[in-house]
């Protein structure tokens, strides 16, 4: 377990939030860390999903539907943020790992899945020797505020605007 965990928040509209989150849930398991990653909003099929079945020490769970929701969420997209911060919740407390992820919290705070009183409350919760990771464009004031560390991901050029689908093993 770390001497001391820190909150990092990965936000922003650039590309590369979730993939900082992953070279750094990397770096832990190869300094023989224990790292659960949880995401948020999503159940489509990600390249990183094999990741646990590759990587000891690493563990992932997804918290969301395989199709992505357009327009308003429906009452299962609820449902599945709150199953997951109740199941990450679990996860910060158990004392088995030493870094969780929380990939696409932010996004889902966005579309208002969850309140950031619970997701804060949530941060409270961390145990000194876990670093906590909160991923997604949106972050709220509020999570920045009580977050050590704070990047934002600026796009400034990217191919998908271009017609460039999103490419497995670089984007998926």
């Amino acid at each position: 377990m770390l001497e001391k965990g820190y909150i990092q928040v990965y936000t922003g509209n650039g590309k590369g939030k979730t993939t900082a989150a992953l070279g750094i849930a990397l770096r832990s398991v190869c300094a023989g860390n224990r790292v659960f990653m949880g995401q948020f909003m999503k159940g489509q099929s990600y390249s990183e999903l094999k990741a646990p079945n590759l990587i000891k020490g690493f563990e992932m769970e997804q918290f969301g539907d395989p199709e992505f929701f357009r327009g308003e969420p429906a009452a299962k997209d609820f449902e599945n943020a709150e199953r997951g911060l109740l199941r990450m919740r679990e996860i910060l407390t158990s004392g088995k790992y030493d870094l969780v992820i929380l990939d696409e919290i932010n996004t889902t705070l966005h579309f208002q899945l969850l309140n950031v009183e619970k997701v804060l409350s949530l941060m409270d919760l961390k145990p000194d020797g876990v670093e906590l990771i909160l991923t997604g464009r949106y972050a709220p004031q509020e999570i920045m505020d009580r977050a050590d560390l704070v990047t934002e991901m600026k796009e400034i050029k990217h191919y998908y605007n271009q017609g460039v689908p999103a490419r497995t093993g670089i984007e998926n």
